[in-house]
């Protein structure tokens, strides 16, 4: 995965790299270009858990078409997680969370909050593993597989909830 933010600088027209020359502006516009690649990402995370929870709703299909209805209730329990997870993703408070105001972030801390986007980043991917863990209704039972999934959601909530507390981290470092 690449940095967003070096990618979204590369990208800016002729009129942007030209008002980067004018004094305090620089600054200005590399918090903008921070927010935006923020929401971006967490736009792209919400989206992925809406992708997730179709594999959830297919697969909870699946098995009440196999009659096998024992397991509902972690699909449904998985599902709602889901939602849960990516609506706090999707309207998480990015503006006000300091990382954006006047001071002077550091690489070495802007670093830190990106490996740690990264990682949350590869716990959405693991997540979508265990999903396809999960087995068919005529294979096997899917209990354990769905369990390792809540797990995962879990750990993933606990994860983007802590996502705070980094970026507290950031910029108390850099003040």
């Amino acid at each position: 995965m690449t940095n967003g933010f070096e990618e979204a600088q590369e990208r800016r027209n002729w009129l942007e790299r030209i008002v980067d020359k004018i004094p305090g502006f620089k600054g200005y516009q590399n918090r903008e270009l921070r927010r935006d690649v923020d929401r971006m990402q967490r736009e792209y995370l919400s989206h992925r858990f809406g992708e997730l929870k179709a594999v959830v709703r297919r697969s909870a299909r699946d098995y009440t078409d196999a009659g096998q209805i024992g397991m509902l209730h972690l699909f449904e329990r998985l599902d709602r997680d889901l939602d849960g997870l990516s609506q706090a993703v999707r309207f998480a408070d990015y503006g006000a969370s300091g990382l954006f105001d006047v001071i002077k972030i550091h690489d070495e801390e802007l670093d830190r909050l990106y490996q740690f986007d990264i990682s949350l980043l590869d716990d959405v991917e693991t997540l979508a593993s265990d999903l396809a863990a999960v087995p068919s209704p005529s294979e096997q039972s899917a209990g354990e597989a769905l369990d390792q999934a809540v797990d995962s959601v879990i750990a993933l909530r606990g994860k983007w909830s802590d996502r705070k507390n980094v970026i507290a981290d950031v910029v108390k470092t850099s003040s």
